[in-house]
């Protein structure tokens, strides 16, 4: 039997993990993997969480199963995170999932199992990820212009024009904030036109939200997905916790499905649990568990919202001086797109090729289509970098 199988191709993200570890060279840069790095080159473990294993470990008394959704009281801290006071608590089912990954396929798969026949609307780019779910669960997919490669900002009037072929049934792929790969964000103005779209032409959003507080800050971050929920008759919610606690390796998110009918509450929340159990039974709690401890207790929660902003203060502090030393090698504003993109990433908007001629001249690892995760700078390789830019001739 598995002489049937197919070769599948290689992640080109993990591939690039590797081939950065095989490279012998001491000035070697990653800037491909989308995990947070601190000064030195780490992935910390923030305070808070620290706290709350601690406490955990003194006070746990059970490994046992908590439920197919996961526990209740993360789903609530969830729900306070992201949607505030946008809608009623009882108009949203949620589910614990693992990762913002699991979020999103769970997703996917609830949005095949209520219509067969949607077609996804999806950014080009997106998350490389969203794409390869989707071809594998053969979901329809139709692309929608995001990026303008020459401003490196959007392509708004090419996404309204795109957007407005959907249908009712169909169902748009949305980035809530900091979009990945690219960067750029809309603003609230022109959300509030996506959500006309929407309303003219019955289909529904789906939101991932990923890096809530790496962009302006938590509250600012979660506003366009609020918009969203509180204006639109049903939205899909995918949240991970990975970046903003952290706890990357844990994989922690949550599925949420909004409706302004509370009457369908039950059966949403019906279908998140029948999924949870035909694809991985229970979630994973740990994560969960001290995302919601941390959530729940003022202390903890202050200091993480603390470290959190500090981070994000930090990615926006290497976005303006990467901007400012290309400025200052090139003399000219060309570059400027970085300081205004928010997030851990940016793309560069160059080609392949010259993404080759960074690897091979300037040993600096990124994504072939030139996203570069601004969380793996520091203030000593940004110079290295915006002069291997420069001299690349991008």
């Amino acid at each position: 039997m598995f002489s049937t199988l197919k070769t599948h191709p290689a992640d080109k993200i993990l591939a690039l993990i590797q081939l950065y570890k095989d490279d012998p060279r001491p000035t070697k840069i990653d800037l491909g993997v989308g995990v947070y790095k601190n000064a030195e080159g780490i992935t910390p473990v923030m305070r808070a969480v620290k706290a709350a294993e601690k406490q955990l470990w003194e006070q746990e008394t059970t490994k046992s199963y908590v439920a197919l959704a996961g526990d209740p009281a993360f789903s609530d801290a969830m729900f306070d995170l992201v949607l505030g006071n946008a809608v009623a608590r009882d108009q949203v089912a949620a589910a614990a999932t693992p990762g913002g990954t699991g979020a999103v396929r769970q997703a996917f798969e609830m949005i095949r199992m209520a219509n067969p026949e949607a077609r996804i609307f999806v950014s080009n780019p997106t998350w490389p990820n969203h794409l390869s779910i989707l071809k594998h669960l053969e979901m329809p997919v139709v692309e929608y212009r995001y990026f303008d490669s020459e401003s490196r900002g959007v392509d708004f009037e090419g996404m309204l024009a795109d957007l407005g072929q959907m249908k009712a049934g169909d169902v748009v792929l949305l980035h809530g904030c900091c979009h990945n790969p690219t960067g750029a964000n809309l603003n609230l103005t022109q959300w509030q036109q996506v959500i006309d779209m929407l309303l003219k032409t019955g289909a529904m959003p789906m939101i991932d939200i990923a890096y809530q507080g790496f962009g302006d800050g938590l509250e600012e971050d979660a506003a366009a997905t609020r918009l969203v929920a509180s204006s639109v008759p049903e939205c899909l919610i995918a949240a991970s916790c990975s970046k903003n606690f952290g706890v990357y390796r844990e994989r922690t998110g949550i599925l949420m499905a909004v409706a302004q009918d509370k009457s369908l509450r039950g059966l949403t929340q019906g279908s998140l649990n029948y999924l949870n159990r035909q694809n991985f039974s229970f979630p994973p709690d740990h994560g969960a568990r001290l995302v919601t401890m941390i959530l729940n207790d003022a202390d903890l929660r202050a200091d993480w919202a603390a470290e959190l902003e500090d981070v994000r203060l930090s990615m926006l502090g290497l976005r303006q001086q990467l901007a400012d030393e290309l400025q200052r090698l090139s003399g000219s504003d060309r570059f400027g797109f970085i300081a205004q993109h928010r997030g851990m990433f940016s793309r560069l908007g160059t080609t392949p090729e010259m993404v080759e001629r960074l690897r091979a001249e300037h040993a600096i690892y990124m994504v072939g289509d030139s996203r570069l995760n601004i969380a793996g700078l520091n203030a000593t390789t940004v110079p290295i970098l915006a002069k291997a830019i420069i001299d690349t001739g991008i």
